[in-house]
């Protein structure tokens, strides 16, 4: 279902699953890592300011899982500090994968990236009701910035079957509610 987090949610959410529209706001040796020809970005201070919200509409006992990239992790944790969070560990590591299986290898800043990092934290004590929920996901990378879906039923089967809400989506997912610019 499709909220609007700056109104009145229809609950309180125990799990905020969230992949930010990040900007890199610079050039490296004349590539620009810019992602703002993909979809509208946000500065690390928009991100932030969303802070006041995302207390409003999370549980007491609640879990983020937020999508950072390599370059971006302190960022992501100053995020997760803006939120009211409590950075507890990384939860998934995409390996990424063309569609024929093999591995992808994008240019990176130091080394060729081809993970993404999907950070943990939490707000008081949020229950694991299983504990064999694997941190790797090799997946295929299908369209810009488009996770893999099995990262939401691992979160599910993690925590359960209770209230969540995907950030910055771009689909409506079946047992989520869903606010995103492309939702």
């Amino acid at each position: 279902m499709k909220v609007d987090i700056y109104t009145t949610p229809p609950q309180k959410y125990k799990i905020i699953y969230a992949d930010p529209a990040w900007s890199y706001g610079d050039k490296m040796s004349g590539h620009s890592f810019s992602l703002d020809h993909e979809y509208p970005t946000m500065t690390n201070s928009e991100i932030y300011a969303m802070g006041e919200t995302i207390r409003k509409i999370s549980a007491k006992d609640s879990a983020l899982l937020l999508w950072v990239t390599s370059p971006l992790l302190r960022e992501g944790l100053q995020t997760i500090h803006e939120w009211g969070f409590k950075y507890k560990t990384i939860a998934f590591c995409w390996s990424k994968l063309t569609k024929h299986g093999k591995k992808v290898s994008n240019l990176g800043r130091w080394t060729m990236g081809n993970v993404e990092l999907c950070l943990l934290a939490t707000k008081g004590s949020p229950k694991r009701v299983v504990k064999n929920v694997k941190q790797l996901v090799e997946a295929e990378r299908t369209y810009h910035s488009h996770k893999p879906d099995i990262v939401r039923d691992r979160i599910v089967d993690l925590f359960g079957d209770v209230p969540r809400l995907e950030l910055f989506a771009r689909d409506i997912v079946d047992g989520w509610d869903c606010w995103g610019n492309e939702v």
